[in-house]
């Protein structure tokens, strides 16, 4: 196959995917994998590829993630493209330097690849030990990707800077930001897209209007407390995840304010929480299922190509996000600057 692959001046995973008929490949790239074929006399090991192709793919799923919306998500898009491929799931949950035992224990188990969500994704021991041990592996939404393993994200910066940028045209000029867990590359970079926005429209800035949060629900509620009770409150608020996002409106709900007339609450992800609150949430659509999917089809087709004497290099893919506007936005409410007096 390599031959083939030298011959017609393609990949060795191009030769693997016309042979398998592959509807993708394109008409030119086939006629040149045909002729080499034709050339080279070539014959695919029948006996080796059902082999291949019946045999299992064992694939390590290491999670430590605080946010139970975020882990919903991705296990949805896991266990849909892990039964299409024949992929069988081996999960194990990290706390604090698990990671090591976890992944050690997946490896000398012999499993065909490891997926890291955050914030796993973003630990360098880790990915040197996938890495030394030769183990294919996908970092998602991971901060600069690794060149030793595939990785899938969104653009953070970007996308908090979108959802800030949204908040200010709305005519927000005092917007409360809270971080998310400082353990997290993603944190760090909508933080940096929020002040951007913030800079490049200036629009009110101070410190006491970013909070740290955890990306959980409790922390959020933390979060939301300490900038509502300041005395000149932000009109708008905007969470690095959902779970903060709605626990922000519940701690606006039992101050006695409206949302969005009071209060605008913006989230980030679109999990399933921002739909099942009232109202429901604007937030940054993150496709998760879909990064998860693509994580799964990441390390099918590096494993088979591997399998079949055709190893293809790790891939990085950036993918899409989305401002999703639900009722929980809307333009400050005026209200006038002074006491209204009642005429006697």
């Amino acid at each position: 196959m390599s031959d083939v692959a030298k011959l017609a001046g393609v990949s060795p995973m191009t030769v693997s995917r016309v042979m398998n008929g592959d509807p993708n490949v394109r008409q030119s790239t086939r006629k040149k994998v045909d002729e080499a074929v034709a050339a080279l006399n070539y014959v695919p090991n029948q006996a080796a590829r059902r082999l291949a192709g019946v045999r299992a793919i064992r694939i390590g799923f290491l999670y430590s993630n605080p946010s139970a919306g975020y882990l919903t998500e991705f296990l949805v898009g896991l266990l849909n493209q892990a039964s299409l491929n024949n992929v069988q799931l081996v999960v194990e949950k990290c706390e604090g330097e698990q990671w090591k035992e976890k992944t050690q224990r997946l490896i000398d188990n012999g499993v065909d690849g490891i997926i890291l969500p955050p914030p796993l994704c973003d630990v360098p021991g880790l990915i040197n030990l996938i890495a030394k041990a030769g183990t294919p592996a996908v970092a998602v939404a991971c901060g600069l990707p690794d060149k030793r393993v595939s990785a899938v994200s969104i653009d953070d910066y970007q996308a908090a800077y979108a959802m800030t940028n949204h908040l200010i045209s709305l005519g927000h000029q005092r917007i409360g930001f809270v971080i998310g867990h400082p353990n997290q590359t993603a944190s760090a970079r909508r933080l940096a897209g929020f002040k951007a926005a913030i800079a490049d429209r200036n629009v009110a800035s101070s410190p006491d209007l970013i909070v740290q949060g955890l990306f959980t629900y409790r922390s959020g509620l933390d979060a939301a407390e300490t900038l509502l009770s300041q005395e000149h409150r932000p009109s708008a608020i905007f969470a690095s995840n959902d779970d903060m996002a709605a626990a922000t409106v519940a701690i606006a709900h039992r101050m006695g304010l409206d949302v969005p007339g009071d209060l605008t609450v913006a989230g980030f992800d679109d999990t399933a929480l921002a739909t099942t609150i009232w109202p429901e949430l604007t937030t940054v659509r993150q496709p998760i299922a879909d990064m998860a999917e693509t994580a799964v089809k990441f390390l099918v087709r590096q494993i088979r190509a591997e399998r079949e004497g055709a190893p293809e290099g790790p891939e990085h893919l950036l993918m899409d996000f989305s401002l999703i506007r639900r009722q929980s936005d809307a333009a400050p409410r005026l209200r006038p600057t002074t006491k209204i007096g009642l005429k006697s």
